[in-house]
């Protein structure tokens, strides 16, 4: 009987990573966590940031130059999600998952899609520091032509993302309009008939698309009505700037983008400012830094509230996700504990079953930790 339990187990758990592959879109398109290693919630990954290079002339001579120093960065992902979802199972469920090879119950298949929706909308919600924009607040993308894409890919190309591996992801409603693009969907045009067919975009433009129901709205702060205004003159290179309400009160929350009279640069805010007025500055943290010199008096003009689709290389996303120790099971406490790893996703996902009063219940749960990594890789689809 235990081997018939330990067969049920990782047939359960086996095709509860297929279900979690086809269902977290995010995780299978950011830079995975590739270590195996067992962790406990609260434990942190380092993940190294190259720094900048520079080519030099090479003159010939008897003593070997220094070397450039270089120093790079890190960024450190915080384990902190560890989310469950449980389940029950009957008997007769329990036979047919192990004569039947394409059997899933519905209630696991709802246990899969609360930690899908978990991981994905963790994922989505490390845009707040992308500061690459294209598109219009308010407004669903791909409208009427595909120039979105291309602007996407230009911003992309400015802020020197690598070609390849980039993905996008949109909303249902981006996605829709997409679909009825000519120069996505027809087969004289694309050489394919699969977007027709599947009703998949694919690869568009040196893009890879994606839907996803997890896509955010970001709520701008009400400075992005009356406007803003540079309170001094800040040089360029500055990661600070000090703002001024153009005319009512108004507060700007972290992830609002803006643009500077006289800079093409679009900038995000890194921190919520609250109470700013006219005729009294105060700073705000921005990123990237600023490109060119800020005049005082120049006007701030901010984006509205809108949907975040995004276009993004996978390196500017970090998804670590890691085996949790099962330590009840060393101790013999009456749980079945299994762990398994998807080779294609690298998502782990643990399956614990435990005998209650007169009942079974069954509990998958997967520790994960995410993280904006390389802002610079990325740019918003404004919706």
């Amino acid at each position: 009987m235990a081997n018939d339990i330990n067969n049920i187990l990782a047939k359960i758990l086996a095709r509860g990573l297929l279900a979690l592959r086809e269902q977290a879109i995010m995780p299978r398109l950011v830079n995975g966590d590739y270590s195996s290693e067992a962790a406990e919630k609260g434990d942190t990954i380092d993940v190294p940031i190259p720094s900048a290079v520079t080519a030099s002339d090479v003159t010939p001579s008897n003593t070997p130059p220094a070397p450039s120093s270089s120093t790079p960065g890190k960024v450190q992902i915080p384990l902190n999600n560890w989310k469950k979802a449980d389940f029950y199972l009957t008997d007769k469920e329990m036979v047919e998952i192990d004569k039947n090879a394409h059997f899933m119950p519905m209630q696991m298949s709802e246990a899969l899609r609360a930690l899908a929706n978990e991981v994905n909308e963790d994922i989505h919600a490390e845009y707040l520091g992308v500061y690459g924009f294209t598109g219009t607040a308010g407004t669903t993308p791909f409208a009427s032509t595909v120039t979105d894409a291309t602007n996407a890919r230009k911003v992309l190309h400015q802020q020197r993302a690598p070609r390849s591996e980039r993905r996008g992801v949109l909303d249902f409603d981006a996605e829709a309009n997409a679909l009825a693009l000519a120069p996505f969907a027809d087969a004289e045009k694309t050489g394919s008939t699969g977007v027709k067919i599947e009703g998949e975009i694919g690869r568009k433009y040196g893009i890879d698309w994606f839907a996803d129901d997890a896509v955010v709205t970001h709520t701008a702060g009400t400075l992005s009505t009356p406007g803003g205004a540079v309170g001094s003159t800040t040089a360029a290179g500055a990661s600070t700037l000090d703002v001024q309400s153009a005319s009512a009160q108004g507060n700007i929350n972290i992830g609002d983008i803006f643009t500077i009279a006289g800079d093409t640069q679009t900038y995000v805010a890194k921190a919520t400012v609250s109470a700013i007025v006219s005729g009294t500055a105060q700073s705000v943290a921005i990123a990237p830094p600023l490109s060119t010199a800020a005049t005082a008096g120049a006007a701030i003009t901010f984006v509205g509230t809108h949907v975040v689709n995004l276009a993004f290389h996978r390196d500017a996303f970090a998804f670590a996700n890691r085996p949790l120790v099962a330590s009840t099971q060393d101790m013999a406490l009456g749980s079945q504990i299994v762990s398994m790893t998807d080779p294609q996703t690298g998502i782990t996902l643990r399956l614990e079953v435990s005998r209650q009063y007169k009942q079974v219940v069954w509990e998958f749960d997967i520790l994960w930790g995410a993280k904006l990594v390389r802002p610079e890789l990325a740019t918003r689809i404004g919706g």
